[in-house]
């Protein structure tokens, strides 16, 4: 069966709290209603039920999708033991106007498929693990079971994934966090389950987040831009808050022709200023919230928490069309996130108690560049910090993270040549420098996009020369995505600038990509403590 693959895409490009109260053990039953979003723009539906049965479990679905899935799911039915071990799937639809019919029966260790295709049918028959997670291609209704398996699982657990008919992966849970969903309509207690379907050809990032009933909010794959979300968590009104400081303030901030909403951290009532330096928080693409969850570590909220305490005031906000933020990211690039920078720095300069002569930007990971390229056009910003950047040009350290990925696969020396040839061949089509010759369609539509083309040909170095204001740049050691080797590179470049002092380098031994030691849910005090050093000092 041709189907476009979701859970095992053929995506060549590989970029990387409060406790629940719930107590829920079983999924709860009932409907729910999703929509399906690709770079932002919504291409279709999908009705869900999740009921019980005395065998166990049963999930049935019916929806649509336009262009470029062109999949339609006249009905889904998949039964589950109590124990989630699969029993019986039968999908019946269309694919690119071609009927469709699947058909296949569970044993313990085997899946027995019949596939009418164009009216022809063949039968197939795979090896599979025991309870598999059986998530058939482009039926998001099926991942109601993935849900209810991640809610127990910790960062490290391995699930088996059958993508009928084709062949069973292993998804990796990365990390988990406690969200909730905040809204005009209450709040909803979530997990984050940031995965890896460990795809035979390539990883592929995903993230899951399930509420505390135990059903499916939202799924996204972050790599390829693509969202499916449940009606209630869709709304612009409803945000993820993985944390809540005691002086968080949530603000809308004026961007070019929509509005950003931010939360800003003042300094306790205690510390006695009447004006306060400012740090505005700059995230990357992913998770693209205000709190910048990684691992489990709402990044943002506790560095806006500990700078608060030391008398820093802190902006943080959702990028462009994300959470409660307005905006589009179809044509968006890194010079339109720079501008949603520059935005707010124009905001916070107006504010009576920010210190106008003391205004940092702080990006961090691939929210560096928008951060680089705002310090270089906006005579406002007092001084910039750099946290896990890369000093690459874009293609190249893109290129460098996928072999760092490619090297834990452990493939044969000519299969991994053999991928980092292909990817080297779509960047050169995405920059112009080649052709999309021989590449798949489906891989030139995830990769053919404004925001790839301008995050491969940024580079620092360019950009470097331009930047005026005195420069922080902070690395963890045990950053296992950008390597620690990279602040120096960063370093010389902001060392080469004329008449501008020698930037300020801190590298943190013993934490990872997060800020926080490996298994810790706290970002270290030495970053906290440095940064807030170094702005006071401006």
């Amino acid at each position: 069966m041709n189907l476009h693959c979701t859970a095992a895409a053929a995506a060549a490009l590989v970029f990387a709290a409060a406790t629940a109260t719930a107590q829920q053990t079983t999924p709860a039953t009932g409907d729910a209603s999703f929509g399906i979003f690709l770079r932002g723009a919504q291409i279709g539906r999908e009705q869900v039920n999740v009921a019980t049965a005395p065998s166990g479990w049963i999930i049935t679905s019916s929806g649509a999708t336009q262009a470029p899935l062109e999949f339609t799911v006249t009905r889904f039915e998949t039964k589950y033991a109590p124990d989630w071990q699969p029993l019986e799937l039968s999908l019946e639809g269309r694919l690119k106007n071609v009927p469709i019919l699947l058909k296949t029966s569970f044993a313990l260790t085997t899946a027995i498929n019949e596939i009418t295709e164009n009216n022809r049918t063949v039968a197939k028959e795979d090896q599979i693990s025991a309870r598999t997670v059986v998530l058939p291609n482009n039926v998001f209704g099926a991942y109601e079971a993935l849900a209810a398996r991640l809610w127990a699982t910790t960062a490290g657990t391995e699930i088996p994934v059958y993508v009928a008919p084709q062949s069973e992966v292993k998804l990796k849970v990365n990390g988990v966090a406690e969200e909730t969903l905040t809204g005009p309509d209450g709040t909803i207690p979530t997990r984050r389950f940031d995965v890896t379907f460990q795809n035979p050809d390539r990883p592929l990032r995903a993230a899951v987040v399930v509420d505390n009933r135990l059903r499916l909010v939202r799924f996204e794959l972050v790599d390829i831009g693509l969202l499916v979300v449940r009606d209630d968590a869709a709304s612009v009104a409803v945000r993820p808050a993985t944390a809540r400081n005691p002086t968080d303030v949530d603000v809308v901030i004026p961007a070019n022709g929509f509005n950003l909403a931010g939360t800003i951290t003042t300094p306790p009532a205690v510390a006695a200023r009447l004006r306060h330096p400012v740090v505005i928080l700059v995230g990357g693409t992913t998770p693209a919230g205000r709190d910048e969850p990684v691992s489990g570590v709402a990044v943002f909220a506790q560095l806006a928490r500990g700078l608060s305490d030391a008398g820093v005031m802190t902006v943080r906000y959702d990028r462009r069309a994300s959470g409660q933020s307005g905006g589009r990211i179809e044509a968006a690039t890194i010079a339109d996130y720079a501008d949603d920078v520059a935005a707010v720095v124009r905001w916070v300069a107006k504010r009576d108690d920010a210190d106008k002569r003391r205004i940092v930007i702080a990006g961090y990971a691939d929210g560096v560049p928008a951060a680089l390229l705002a310090a270089s056009k906006t005579k406002e910003i007092d001084g910039l910090v750099t946290i896990g950047a890369a000093a690459s040009r874009g293609a190249e350290a893109t290129l460098e993270q996928q072999q760092r990925v490619l090297d834990g696969l452990n493939l044969p020396p000519e299969e991994r040549q053999a991928r980092i040839d292909l990817q080297r061949k779509i960047q050169a089509a995405v920059t112009g420098e080649g052709t999309w010759d021989g590449i798949p369609a489906p891989v030139r539509r995830q990769a053919d996009t404004p925001m790839f083309r301008s995050m491969l040909l940024f580079d620092p170095a360019l950009v470097m020369p331009k930047i005026k204001q005195p420069i922080m740049i902070v690395h963890a050691e045990q950053d296992a995505n950008v390597p620690a080797a990279e602040a120096a590179r960063l370093a010389a470049l902001a060392n080469a600038r004329k008449k501008m002092p020698p930037s300020d380098v801190l590298r943190v031994p013993a934490v990872t990509h997060a800020l926080a030691a490996a298994g810790e849910k706290s970002i270290t005090d030495k970053v906290i403590s440095a940064v807030a050093d170094w702005v006071k000092k401006l």
